[in-house]
């Protein structure tokens, strides 16, 4: 009677399906996804990342990181996925991405009016450029850290890099639209000029180390297109290889 009375005690637990919960790394990138006040995650894209995994049946966990952090914990499985780009080089192998793009990320050369515009890539040449720490733009940084001509200095946020341009520590910043215009609406700065260099595609990303991921792709894509459809969530963007500086394809 006893072991009849554990078994069923023990049978609902052990029965129970797993895996229910996804790790999720985000990065900041405000106000698409950041660490609000309370330390919870915030943001355009993580809301949406929120509503497509309810409407797919999961409960989300959703950690902080450094971008570098979060290539490793894709790599190595510490997260199941990130609400971040297509096609970033150090994680070629190592990820499927979403077939949905809910939304674009425009990378920019931010410069002053007193500077010449970017019209080319070789007008970077020459100059001073401000990155964000940590960020490696899809592999941008790297070629531009070997690019002859080009100085780097970096920044270790976005309100840092634009009062860093403002002082004349750097010609050029390049970072991305929509953090730098948050910044911009609270802490305006005077005859800044915005040239775009790439658009990128937004996705969810999924770590191959999860034996589950393509599994966990398609219901993602299923659940958005059915939001989609009811009006929920924005039309899915048609992917793209996207806008490109001018030069900016030789690198590649």
């Amino acid at each position: 009677m006893v072991c009849l009375c554990l078994a069923l005690l023990c049978g609902p637990a052990i029965a129970q399906p797993a895996g229910d919960t996804l790790i999720v790394g985000y990065v900041d990138v405000p106000p698409l996804a950041y660490e609000g006040t309370d330390g919870r995650a915030e943001g355009v894209f993580i809301d949406l990342t929120r509503r497509v995994a309810e409407e797919a049946g999961y409960d989300l966990n959703f950690r902080y990181l450094p971008v570098s952090r979060t290539y490793y914990y894709l790599r190595t499985g510490g997260i199941d996925l990130w609400p971040g780009v297509t096609d970033v080089p150090a994680l070629k192998g190592e990820v499927l991405e979403s077939f949905v793009s809910p939304l674009p990320f425009q990378l920019s050369a931010w410069g002053l009016a007193t500077m010449p515009p970017v019209l080319h890539f070789d007008d970077l040449k020459d100059r001073t450029l401000i990155l964000i720490s940590g960020y490696t733009y899809g592999g941008l940084a790297e070629h531009l850290e070997n690019t002859p001509g080009i100085s780097i200095t970096e920044a270790p946020n976005h309100l840092a890099a634009l009062a860093m341009l403002n002082r004349g520590r750097g010609d050029y910043l390049l970072d991305y639209h929509d953090p730098v215009k948050a910044v911009l609406d609270e802490f305006p700065v005077r005859g800044i000029q915005e040239y775009p260099v790439r658009t990128r595609n937004a996705a969810w990303v999924f770590s191959l180390a999860n034996p589950r991921s393509a599994r966990l792709r398609n219901e993602f894509d299923d659940a958005y297109l059915r939001l989609a459809e009811r009006g929920e969530v924005p039309e899915p963007r048609v992917l793209s290889e996207g806008f490109q500086l001018p030069g900016l394809a030789d690198l590649f």
